[in-house]
């Protein structure tokens, strides 16, 4: 699957980020495309993802300790 040339910018900060995919895998081991979207912007931190197929958005992303 190829990307986009272009990635959407993110509302939540004025467009001073980009919205990327990210992919990740399920319980079963499957591969989950696109699973989330976050901004690229680290002062913004926003996010779109499915878990379980539930849609959730707003938590920033903060790393893992």
């Amino acid at each position: 699957m190829d990307l986009p040339a272009y990635f959407p910018k993110c509302l939540k900060c004025n467009e001073e980020g980009e919205l990327i995919p990210l992919s990740d895998y399920g319980q079963e081991g499957a591969s989950v495309l696109f699973k989330a979207w976050v901004c690229t912007n680290p002062n913004c931190g926003f996010s779109l993802r499915v878990d379980k197929g539930e849609v959730t958005y707003g938590r920033k992303i903060e790393p893992k300790q």
